[in-house]
């Protein structure tokens, strides 16, 4: 199985990268840490199929809509769609193809989809996990610079008086989403994981309001 991975994984970033999306939050480097992390995920559950959660991994982002777009909650669907038609074209087996539909499609906090399978339970916390600590961090102000967004609230910042908006406020994004994720996880090493990384969230941002003020 190991060699199959590493044969696929060559082909699975090849079918990734055909669309040159430009988007430094969801990049290669982003679908080598799902993976990455799905792998140690995997290894609490030897029966999961690590075909089908690589495969979703590396293509959970082949349609990629930015977060402020109305379409927004349909675009893991699309994905799916489009990695279905694109492996099987390349050869991968029908067997697992529907098993990477599904997980594609529920990795998305957006589309508000279950998870029913094992594979897509391991996909959809990697995923998430990458949005959490130091990385996860760095990518929300990368995508809140995309979209035009403050860096917080001029004299606001925690939203005592207020209703959080990370659209407008990039800090705002840690309360309104980013710490419901840990609990959302699928896995107890994903929970375990994501608390530990929206612990470093919060210490941030205590740090940056501190300075802020």
């Amino acid at each position: 199985m190991h060699e199959i991975l590493i044969d696929w994984k060559s082909r699975l970033l090849a079918i990734a990268s055909a669309d040159n999306q430009d988007d430094g939050a969801h990049d290669i480097n982003h679908l080598n840490r799902v993976w990455q992390v799905a792998g140690t995920l995997l290894a609490e559950y030897p029966k999961a199929d690590a075909m089908v959660v690589q495969a979703a991994c590396y293509l959970h982002d082949l349609v990629n809509l930015p977060k402020n777009h109305p379409d927004r909650s349909q675009a893991s669907r699309l994905a799916a769609r489009l990695a279905c038609g694109r492996l099987a074209k390349a050869g991968f087996p029908p067997d697992k193809l529907d098993g990477v539909t599904h997980a594609i499609e529920a990795h998305s906090f957006s589309a508000s989809i279950a998870p029913a399978t094992i594979e897509a339970m391991i996909v959809q916390d990697a995923d998430r996990l990458d949005a959490l600590g130091a990385v996860g961090l760095a990518r929300l102000y990368y995508t809140a610079g995309r979209m035009g967004s403050a860096l917080a609230h001029p004299t606001d910042p925690l939203a005592a008086h207020r209703v959080l908006d990370d659209r407008a406020f990039a800090l705002d994004h840690i309360e309104l989403k980013l710490a419901k994720l840990p609990a959302s996880m699928q896995t107890a090493a994903g929970r375990k994981l994501g608390e530990a990384r929206l612990d470093w969230l919060r210490a941030f941002r205590d740090t940056f309001v501190a300075e802020w003020r």
